[in-house]
């Protein structure tokens, strides 16, 4: 049971990181429509061939029935629309939605975006909420997080990644070296990607660790920097992508978990719900973690790449730091990790910063990765990652 690998990538389009947009703001409704055209230009499909959709929590111009308003502006008619809530996941969520989507039949060509775009301000400022600037996501009275967490300080999620990074290293050992080897050897990557916002601009693992403390044991450069940007996949048939320029992309296996929210309710700290994603995911490709020619991690912060490392089955509990060191996860490498430079290299935009990994994992398996093209690029592993290690999931994508 499971994906048959008859549903494919085919076409994407990423947009620079930039700290500071230097476009005109634009609603996110119209970058949204943007994306998906320039992804449907790139996979040389019709707008008129979309019959399906997949969202994310961030057409802000909706509340409520973003597909449909998606539909609308674009002009789209669709069998499948399915709107995501998994936050850095909802990426990952999205591709093997639409996967199963086309196997079962529902739909041929699926589109799938997500944007990080400023915005023009509104003629009336909305209301402030205090809460919001601690980083919290259910602050509405009745929930648990607004009565047992903000008012004690357990917020954001510096804190609670800082608390996966605490209970790890409590347990296993206090090599925080090689947490910073990871952002390091991933700004290798983003030093061959002009597109990432830490372009040119190398770091080594002295660098991490003498960067400024924000959240014990978390350093600066140990987070993600937030950027503008956007991101768009198209998913077809198999017999459809056989029309298209572009190497096909066989989603081939697919998992996902969801546990808790925050750190206060993880069940089995500091161990993470990818792992039953991960297992299902290459289950179902036929595939051992081995196997894989790439991996491209969400990387909201070191310790997501770290406990990602060792749940996904590439070494056991614990064994994550010596496996880090031992490797070279630059594109150069012998265990490549995120090889456009991660979210820690690259830039989050939002939710799009999810996108990033799906499609870097695409375009290397397509070959269209230009200096730091992989030799081996066959099978990519991809996660996603929402809340604090609690929303995961997994892709194998494999070419044609």
């Amino acid at each position: 049971m499971g994906l048959r690998g008859d549903a494919c990538i085919v076409g994407y389009s990423e947009w620079k990181a930039e700290r500071h947009s230097t476009v005109e703001p634009r609603m996110p409704l119209h970058a949204w429509a943007d994306a998906v055209a320039a992804a449907l230009a790139d996979a040389g499909i019709d707008a008129h061939e979309v019959d399906g959709i997949c969202c994310a929590a961030d057409i802000t111009e909706s509340i409520q029935f973003q597909p449909a308003t998606i539909a609308e502006y674009c002009g789209f008619s669709v069998n499948f629309a399915e709107r995501l809530d998994l936050g850095g996941a909802s990426a990952v969520g999205m591709v093997w939605r639409a996967a199963a989507a086309i196997e079962l039949g529902l739909c041929e060509v699926v589109v799938c975006a997500t944007v990080n775009q400023a915005a023009p301000p509104p003629p009336t400022p909305p209301r402030f909420d205090d809460r919001w600037v601690y980083g919290a996501s259910s602050s509405a009275w009745g929930s648990p997080q607004a009565e047992f967490e903000l008012p004690f300080g357990n917020i954001a999620q510096n804190c609670s990644y800082a608390t996966y990074a605490q209970r790890y290293h409590d347990l296993y050992g206090w090599n925080e070296r090689a947490r910073a080897k990871i952002a390091s050897d991933q700004r290798v990557s983003a030093c061959a990607n002009p597109d990432a916002v830490f372009f040119g601009q190398p770091i080594t693992p002295d660098d991490v660790l003498a960067s400024r403390v924000i959240s014990t044991p978390l350093h600066l450069l140990e987070i993600v920097m937030p950027v503008h940007g956007g991101a768009a996949i198209v998913v077809t048939t198999a017999d459809r992508a056989r029309r298209t320029p572009r190497r096909p992309v066989h989603v081939v296996g697919c998992g996902e978990r969801l546990t808790h929210k925050t750190a206060t309710y993880s069940p089995e700290l500091p161990h993470t719900p990818v792992g039953a994603a991960a297992s299902a995911a290459f289950g179902m490709a036929g595939v051992r973690p081995a196997d894989v020619d790439m991996v491209q991690i969400y990387d909201c912060y070191t310790i997501t790449v770290l406990l990602s490392i060792e749940d996904s089955g590439f070494c056991g509990p614990g064994e994550g730091m010596a496996f880090v060191d031992a490797h070279d996860l630059s594109y150069r490498g012998d265990f490549p990790c995120n090889t456009h430079g991660g979210q820690l290299g690259y830039g989050q935009a939002g939710m799009a910063g999810g996108m990033s990994h799906v499609i870097e994992g695409a375009r290397q398996v397509m070959g269209r990765a230009a200096d730091r093209q992989l030799r081996r690029h066959d099978l990519a592993y991809v996660t996603g990652t929402g809340g604090t290690m609690s929303e995961q999931s997994a892709l194998v994508l494999r070419g044609g």
